[in-house]
């Protein structure tokens, strides 16, 4: 078993609860298997989140060691075109609001471009998925509103 069955981008939403102790065993095992299976990457806005979370120069350095061993996408040009885009296409969307965070439309970009999918607990990339034309995975690591 490899966790999501697929390759994800790993959003920070996951990764927060990971570390704090917020994600619920059964979720913590299907993300584990997915980590093993090397079917989890990062990508440069995803590791900038992560890695804010450092209190000092050791644990930094720590924190991007261990996030250095997972499978890397680069954010292109064409990555953050796409980002760009999706954010014009939520604007002129009739009800719906293109405030979506900056990092989450570049994170989906570079899903698109990669063909991998979002691990997350963010309803951002729902929105993104649902109204731009960005064709990316929006999973998430445990049911919407079930853990904090």
């Amino acid at each position: 078993m490899s966790g999501y069955g697929k390759a994800l981008l790993l959003d920070s939403s996951v990764w927060t609860r990971l570390i704090d102790g917020r994600l619920p065993d059964a979720e913590r095992e299907t993300f584990e298997a997915a980590l093993a299976a090397g079917k989890l990457w990062t990508c440069p806005p995803s590791l900038l989140e992560m890695r804010y979370s450092a209190r000092d120069s050791q644990d930094f350095a720590l924190l991007a060691e261990e996030l250095g061993a997972i499978p890397h996408a680069p954010l292109d040009a064409e990555a953050a075109a796409a980002g760009v885009t999706a954010q014009a296409e939520l604007a002129a969307a009739p009800g719906i609001s293109h405030r979506v965070k900056p990092v989450d439309l570049l994170i989906a970009g570079i899903a698109a471009m990669r063909n991998l999918g979002v691990l997350h607990y963010d309803h951002d990339y729902d929105t993104i998925a649902q109204h731009t034309s960005l064709s990316f995975s929006s999973v998430w690591v445990a049911p919407r509103s079930s853990i904090g």
